[in-house]
């Protein structure tokens, strides 16, 4: 009879190990980096476990469990990776929101996990993860800008619409929305929330979520509903590019719903390149 390959929670030791395993794809890899170069390794500093599949100094696949559930493993280690964590997750019961990653290790983990877990509120496959490295092949709009933290109450209700309208929930349902707004306003201190703003308007907004040494990952894109069709999404897509490759890392990514076409062919304009696929499992 074959055993579960064995996960175990990783500490600050497996450090080293784990920069080696995410450098082989640091778009891919750039959420989980950002939070490893942040705070470590170590379960308390980075606020939620962080497993691993290896042994001494070499690891196959390393998956954070947080709010998201995150999946990244070598290729040819998916599904040895997918055993490991599985076995890991229904002993500790679902306590995310969301599994989302490399298509290629999200698949074949929620395969494992849905018996139990399932079913999912939404399940997206097919998400390309597009990159760009350089400045935007369009001009960009000169308003877009990053938020002032006085500006906080004005960008909000945009982002609360931005959520709803991706994820199909309210963020406001949880917790009357404090942790929600709070997660705005450490990105707007960080420089990491741009947006164009006339007067008590948002015409278009966008985050850089996460950040590692080489790579910042985009999201939260949004234009507002009666400025749509008009090219501000790519106009301002590339201003916030052109923001992120200069003031935070060199390398910008994000991933897109195959199925909105509106935004996919935004960001061809802007000079994204597909790279890879994502995946993302709703709860």
């Amino acid at each position: 009879m074959l055993r579960t390959p064995a996960a175990r929670v990783l500490d600050e030791t497996d450090e080293p190990a784990v920069r080696r395993l995410l450098a082989t794809d640091p778009v891919a890899a750039c959420v989980i980096a950002g939070r490893v170069e942040a705070a470590g390794t170590g379960a308390a500093s980075l606020g939620a476990p962080l497993w691993g599949l290896g042994s001494g100094r070499s690891l196959e696949a390393v998956c954070l469990a947080g709010a998201n559930l995150i999946p990244f493993a070598l290729p040819g280690s998916e599904g040895a990776a997918a055993a490991a964590f599985a076995h890991r997750a229904r002993r500790a019961g679902r306590r995310c929101s969301t599994i989302v990653g490399p298509a290629a290790s999200v698949d074949p983990l929620w395969e494992l996990l849905a018996p139990s877990w399932g079913p999912a509120r939404d399940h997206r496959p097919h998400q390309p993860l597009l990159a760009i490295e350089g400045p935007p092949a369009i001009a960009p709009e000169p308003r877009v800008r990053p938020v002032g933290l006085a500006e906080l109450d004005v960008l909000l209700p945009a982002a609360v619409a931005m959520f709803t309208e991706e994820v199909g929930v309210s963020p406001l349902r949880v917790d009357d929305g404090a942790g929600y707004r709070a997660r705005v306003a450490d990105l707007v201190r960080a420089g990491q929330s741009l947006a164009w703003i006339e007067g008590d308007e948002v015409v278009f907004k966008a985050d850089i979520g996460a950040v590692s040494r080489s790579v910042c990952q985009v999201q939260g894109v949004w234009v507002a509903p009666a400025h749509r069709g008009r090219g501000i999404g790519a106009a301002g897509t590339a201003a916030v590019v052109e923001y992120a490759r200069t003031a935070i890392a060199p390398l910008v990514s994000l991933y897109v719903n195959d199925f909105n076409g509106p935004a996919r062919a935004a960001y061809a304009r802007v000079g994204f390149r597909e790279v890879g696929r994502f995946a993302s499992v709703l709860f």
